[in-house]
């Protein structure tokens, strides 16, 4: 048996391991059915494995194990001790460390978990055919194609070593999953077709999607500034550096394909290319926060008129836009602490949940009244 093989079955058997945690303690939860607990049992696990990505990053483990799946070739750190040892003593202030190794290693395994199962989220969706509507199957088969994209772009973020087109992609794949597992938890599929009959707009959709593309579009800006190390290029607030338009390259700050730590022309990325960078995300925050306030306004208003859940996450989803507004702040007089920038990663997924929350609320249906005790 060759050593590729022996490595893809130790780490299989690895992830098996983590997926089966989550599996055996919904086993024993009875106020919903296996699937459903199953869906949001993903939600879950999505979301602190963006966390702990968004800590793989900030903590300089992205490349604590430079191949890709295992580490060295092996499947765990501890079979890797002496090329890890090597690799840290010709370059003690590099990338590669004991520690590295393992956050990266552990966001691996927790990625192999999440995809271990959605293959049995897949295997329950099939199994229960004759309770459950197609789209459930349909639905599962696209989170499936999601999430291996997603770990196409983890080994790219590797084999391409930290590019920030890459990572920033790897990240905004992240929530777009993590948005899509809401949605399919929240659907009640055994009524699907009668739910849809059924229902009557409490809330504009329209605004509600407005609301999740200009999120999307501000969380990339975020990840793009994180990914190019340009959150202190404007070390003041509300002005950089004493100005409000500080000498900026624009082009070279959106030149995405390059490598990191590099400008377009191939050089080393200058200070104006980085405050671009920074600008424009704190610039667009203003549009952000206008567009979504006027969602949790709307939200709210209309969720109360009609003695719906809406309301709540209306309210959550303003209470997380203030947060972010102080995190995204702190991390510029800060200093960039890793407190702050974690929390800032959890309020943007935080934020993406509320909007899709607030898509199923938007709509009124006489099941959904007998749902309110649950959100």
């Amino acid at each position: 048996m060759s050593d590729t093989v022996i490595l893809c079955l130790e780490l299989g058997l690895i992830a098996l391991f983590f997926a089966g945690l989550p599996a055996a303690i919904l086993l024993y939860q009875r106020k919903w059915g296996h699937f459903q607990r199953l869906n949001w049992a993903l939600v879950f696990l999505t979301f602190d494995l963006i966390i702990f990505g968004a800590f793989t990053r900030l903590s300089d483990s992205g490349l604590g194990c430079p191949d890709w799946p295992g580490c060295y070739g092996t499947s765990n750190p501890l079979t890797a001790l002496a090329e890890i040892r090597l690799a840290e003593a010709a370059h003690p202030d590099g990338p590669v460390t004991v520690i590295k190794a393992w956050i990266e290693m552990i966001h691996r395994y927790l990625a192999m978990s999440l995809g271990a199962l959605i293959f049995l989220q897949l295997f329950l969706a099939f199994r229960q055919r004759h309770n459950l509507s197609s789209h459930a199957i349909y639905a599962s088969l696209g989170l499936l194609l999601l999430i291996s994209l997603q770990g196409a772009f983890g080994a790219w973020t590797v084999t391409f070593k930290l590019q920030p087109i890459i990572v920033t992609s790897h990240l905004i794949l992240a929530l777009i999953f993590f948005g899509s597992l809401v949605w399919y938890a929240q659907q009640p599929w055994p009524h699907w077709q009668w739910q849809q009959s059924r229902r009557h707009s409490i809330m504009s959709m329209k605004l509600i999607v407005l609301g999740l593309v200009i999120l999307l579009t501000q969380i990339f800006l975020g990840a793009w500034v994180s990914t190019n190390y340009a959150v202190l290029a404007c070390p003041d607030f509300p002005l950089c550096k004493g100005a409000w338009l500080p000498p900026m390259d624009w082009q070279g700050g959106f030149t995405f394909w390059r490598e990191a730590g590099q400008g377009s022309n191939g050089t080393y990325i200058t200070a104006e290319t980085l405050v671009a960078i920074h600008w424009a995300h704190r610039c667009f925050a203003v549009l952000a926060l206008i567009i979504l306030s006027w969602v949790a306004w709307q939200g709210w208003h209309l969720g109360r008129l009609h003695q719906s859940p809406l309301a709540r996450w209306a309210s959550a989803l303003f209470i997380i836009l203030l947060t972010q507004i102080g995190t995204g702040i702190s991390n510029v007089i800060f200093q960039w602490p890793l407190v702050a920038a974690l929390m800032h990663t959890a309020g943007a997924a935080g934020l993406v949940l509320c909007l899709v929350r607030m898509s199923y609320w938007a709509s009124w249906s006489p099941r959904n009244l007998r749902l309110v005790a649950t959100g």
